[in-house]
């Protein structure tokens, strides 16, 4: 298992990152949790098939971030092959990022989203994708502002007119 720990912003304590994998209990109750979040926002849970061993070395990577020893946020990525809709070889999708909410507004989710492009690049891949929705403001600013930018819609949520799918090119970012 793979950990790393780091400060977390004045006085929220200390966040360990783990490579759990999708299919461990921890991922799973924040993946459960995540889906409350898109039937909250959007109606329905996220219908995208995700296998735990998407997201295992070297097709991907699910880690979470432990904040004090309990898991407060996660986000993984699974490579993809060139294909329609403008996929690429090289690409790694990113999915299922969270934090919950009594441990947002502490820079977790850059903190994720960082570490998952650090180990994308690790891994030789050389774009993250990704599919957000309008009813995700948080999420569209937190990937502005780390330079990420539209891209041609991909996945089963291509032709929904609230679906956005944002891009950035990881060679020249980590």
């Amino acid at each position: 298992m793979d950990t790393t720990a780091i400060p977390a912003a004045e006085d929220t304590g200390t966040v360990e990152f783990r490579t759990t994998g999708y299919a461990h209990p921890d991922a799973q109750a924040l993946s459960a949790e995540v889906q409350q979040e898109y039937v909250r926002r959007y109606g329905d849970p996220d219908e995208t098939v995700l296998h735990p061993e998407d997201f295992e070395a070297p097709a991907g990577l699910f880690l979470i971030a432990y904040l004090d020893g309990r898991p407060v946020a996660c986000g993984g990525w699974r490579a993809k092959q060139a294909g329609p809709h403008g996929l690429r070889d090289g690409d790694a999708e990113l999915k299922r990022m969270f934090v919950i909410p009594d441990a947002r507004g502490r820079g977790l989710a850059r903190a994720v989203l960082r570490r998952l492009e650090e180990t994308a690049v690790e891994a030789g891949r050389t774009r993250f994708i990704l599919e957000t929705g309008t009813e995700q403001p948080e999420a569209i600013a937190l990937y502005g502002s780390e330079g990420y930018a539209a891209i041609q819609k991909f996945g089963i949520y291509r032709e929904h007119p609230q679906s956005i799918c944002l891009g950035k090119e990881l060679a020249a970012a980590v």
